[in-house]
C-alpha cells in the first residue's frame, strides 16, 4: 500500500515545509518501496512512497500531474479504470500512462464521469 502526506497552506509553502514532508516520505518508506516523489508549489507540498501495483512503469510516478493542470498522490485501487478509461478516450481523452491514477484525473476533469469511479482509495 502507498503512502501519502502533505501540507496545504493558506499562506506560502516554507522551506521547513518541505523538509517536514521530506521527513514524512521517509518515515513511510516501508509503505511504498519502488518510488518516491515530492511536488510543491506555492501553496502545498505533496509527498508520495509508491508501492507499484498496476503500472510497474516509471510512468506511474506520483505526485502525477495530469495535463499540466491537476496534481493528485494517490492511494487506493479504482476498481472499474479500464472500462472508465476507454469510454474517456471515445471522449477524446488521451492518457500518458497505464495507471489508474492518471483515470481519476481525467474523470474529475470531465465531471460526468466522476460518480462512475468504484474504489476503495484516499485521495
Amino acid at each position: 500500500m502507498c503512502g501519502i502526506c502533505g501540507i496545504w497552506k493558506f499562506g506560502n509553502i516554507t522551506d521547513e515545509d518541505k523538509d517536514l514532508v521530506r521527513l514524512m516520505n521517509k518515515e513511510q518508506a516501508h509503505r511504498g518501496p519502488d518510488d518516491e516523489g515530492i511536488y510543491y508549489n506555492a501553496n502545498v507540498v505533496l509527498g508520495h512512497r509508491r508501492l507499484s501495483i498496476i503500472d510497474l512503469t516509471s510512468a506511474g510516478h506520483q505526485p502525477l500531474c495530469y495535463k499540466d493542470r491537476f496534481w493528485i498522490s494517490f492511494n487506493g485501487e479504482i476498481f472499474n479504470y479500464i472500462e472508465l478509461r476507454e469510454e474517456l478516450k471515445k471522449n477524446g481523452y488521451c492518457f500518458d500512462t497505464n495507471s489508474d491514477t492518471e483515470v481519476i484525473c481525467a474523470a474529475y476533469r470531465s465531471e460526468e464521469h466522476t460518480s462512475e469511479l468504484q474504489s476503495r482509495s484516499v485521495i
